[in-house]
């Protein structure tokens, strides 16, 4: 079966940005033949096939009319929306952090209910491999709700634990050996505000970046609190963060079991505390998978072939 489509130039555009790849990823994931020519998208293959790719290509327009960018990451949101019957602008559309002119929203339909989660949630854990936003989108939460002065102050924090490096061997005193660890959260907040408006937040104690060894003792009210990469924690340390909150506070946990960096012998506290909390009102556990990788489409592969080669060999991690 063959069908044209006329699109608007801003479609074509869009769809023909060589850097953006996603006329590459259509054809990657529609199994049909797909051609631009101008305003002219010829699509071919089998009759099921051209009307998902129809729907698909449907959806894109109407983003794209609707003033949204659109790549690859795009193509496989659309996908999954139309999998479980979503509306795809609802996610697109929900705004949570605007930064010189660059918005962060949810891609995908995982990502929206776990935005969605963490506004009707005290806890929110989420779980899922590298590239789903857990913990951008978490921060760009925490942002907007210290601008709107729903809570007083931001707590982000990591176990520090080494991935093959020793602390021991990095130079300086104990801030500076950890402040590796803790980069990554401070480079997301530099997407989020000014330098100088960030700068002025820590010295306040406004936004406080601190390993999590430094939150033992403390009970943490009006607060906004994201624990990264929570698989290399032990089950005493998520217990010990988790018994931090205090009153008008709300708890993100996020982490990627399958990597994680403690002695094999030794328990993650966030593969433990599935079965303890799973149950309890208040909080909320988000799961997400290779499909809500929002980087370079071959880390979906990676991440994919990686739970493949576990699954295949047994290997994943235990309790």
């Amino acid at each position: 079966m063959q069908e044209v489509l006329s699109v608007s130039n801003d479609v074509a555009a869009e769809l023909a940005t060589v850097g953006d790849g996603v006329l590459d990823a259509l054809r990657d994931r529609l199994r049909c033949t797909i051609l631009l020519r101008g305003n002219r998208l010829t699509i071919e293959g089998s009759d099921p096939d051209v009307a998902q790719a129809r729907a698909v290509i449907d959806e894109l327009r109407e983003l794209v009319e609707g003033g949204h960018e659109i790549d690859p990451a795009t193509v496989d949101a659309v996908l999954s929306a139309l999998d479980q019957a979503e509306d795809l602008r609802e996610v697109f559309e929900d705004v949570v952090w605007r930064h010189r002119g660059k918005k962060i929203s949810p891609k995908t339909v995982n990502q929206k209910r776990y935005v969605d989660g963490i506004r009707r949630h005290t806890v929110t854990f989420a779980i899922g491999p590298a590239g789903t936003g857990k913990t951008y989108l978490a921060m760009a939460l925490a942002v907007a709700a210290l601008s709107d002065r729903e809570v007083g102050r931001i707590i982000l924090t990591r176990p520090a634990v080494e991935a093959g490096e020793r602390l021991g061997f990095l130079p300086g005193d104990m801030l500076a050996k950890v402040d590796p660890y803790l980069r990554p959260l401070y480079d997301a907040l530099y997407d989020m505000l000014d330098a100088d408006r960030l700068a002025a937040y820590m010295e306040k104690g406004t936004i406080e970046v601190a390993p999590l060894a430094f939150m033992r003792g403390r009970t943490l009210n009006d607060s906004f609190i994201i624990l990264d990469e929570a698989q290399n924690t032990s089950p005493e340390q998520m217990q010990m963060f988790l018994t931090r909150l205090g009153f008008g506070s709300k708890m993100v946990v996020t982490g990627d079991v399958t990597q994680v960096d403690l002695p094999r012998e030794q328990a993650s506290g966030l593969i433990h505390v599935q079965d303890i909390l799973g149950s309890i009102d208040g909080i909320s556990f988000v799961r997400f998978g290779h499909e809500d990788v929002v980087r370079h489409r071959l880390v979906q592969r990676i991440v994919e072939a990686y739970k493949l080669h576990a699954e295949e060999t047994g290997t994943q991690r235990r309790r």
